[in-house]
């Protein structure tokens, strides 16, 4: 029987066959000979051990689209990356982790600003200009009013998407607009340090309740760049609006750093690329050249 991994936890991976239900499977060992692991978005066979228990074994995992390591999940068509507009006030930084994260593994990316309920206009537009450079799509939304509600469900429609952000941006309570089935556990703000708790431990492939087959994978938050292989060298490639600069630097291969007559650096310096998103761009740089070096 075909189906999908809908969730793995503990070498335990929940399949989900059309009509038939969700099975409690296990992978067989020549997936570990062939190292090969499982991954939640997969489409698989299985074999039933138990009907009545709703057990089985997977025995065949379908040629991937793609599979992503951070996070790790296969077969998406792009990232949705919400972050709170407000309460708490974005970190542009961890925005920038997400975006290089998805850019490197070439998985088109949907900027959203959730809580938009909370903030007047002209913040909004500020938000939004940071990133009116960089091609990305940008969608406002409020769980609680349903701002943008009907941009999302285009957005999401007939496609596997995952989703990502922060503790605190009201990720899951978003999502639970556009799903009955499963009601994502939700953590209230900490007052004390002005973020969410973590509230999703593990990933998951949830069905969303519009007209076209259209699945969300909710991941945990993370904001490391720990991705095998990614060195500063390849972080200028992750800024699209760099991209489109950078033919005109003096030196080619120019890192935008400390090169002399950068137009990167000058576009930046007349307002015409973000500032913010070029000191992260910094920080990054020198975040993963001292990680090389050591």
């Amino acid at each position: 029987m075909a189906g999908r991994i809908i969730k793995g936890i503990a070498g335990f991976y929940y399949v989900h066959i059309k009509g038939q239900g969700i099975y409690e499977c296990k992978a067989k060992g020549i997936f570990r000979k062939e190292g090969m692991k499982p991954l939640v978005g997969d489409k698989v066979d299985i074999e039933i051990l138990s009907e009545e228990d709703k057990e089985g074994n997977i025995t065949n995992i379908y040629e991937r689209k793609n599979s992503l390591i951070r996070p790790a999940v296969s077969n998406v068509d792009q990232a949705l990356i919400i972050f709170s507009a407000k309460n708490p006030k974005p970190n542009f930084n961890l925005l920038d982790r997400f975006l290089v994260m998805m850019e490197y593994q070439d998985v088109p990316v949907v900027i959203c600003f959730n809580k938009v309920d909370l903030c007047e206009d002209d913040y909004i537009r500020e938000l939004e200009d940071v990133y009116k450079e960089t091609g990305y799509s940008i969608i406002n939304t409020s769980a609680k009013t349903r701002d943008g509600h009907n941009e999302l469900i285009e957005i999401l429609s007939g496609k596997t998407s995952t989703v990502a952000g922060p503790s605190g941006a009201g990720k899951s309570s978003l999502i639970n607009t556009l799903q009955s089935n499963i009601l994502m556990e939700t953590g209230e703000i900490s007052k004390k340090l002005g973020r969410g708790r973590h509230t999703t431990r593990h990933c998951e492939l949830i069905m969303l309740d519009i007209e076209e087959p259209s699945y969300i994978v909710d991941t945990p938050g993370f904001s490391t760049m720990d991705i095998p292989g990614f060195t500063k060298d390849d972080l200028k490639e992750c800024y699209p609006e760099f991209l489109h600069s950078s033919s005109k630097c003096r030196f080619a291969g120019c890192a935008h750093v400390n090169e002399p007559d950068c137009e990167v650096k000058r576009l930046v310096e007349e307002g015409k690329l973000s500032k913010i998103r070029y000191d992260n761009y910094i920080k990054l740089y020198e975040e993963l050249d001292k990680r090389q070096k050591y």
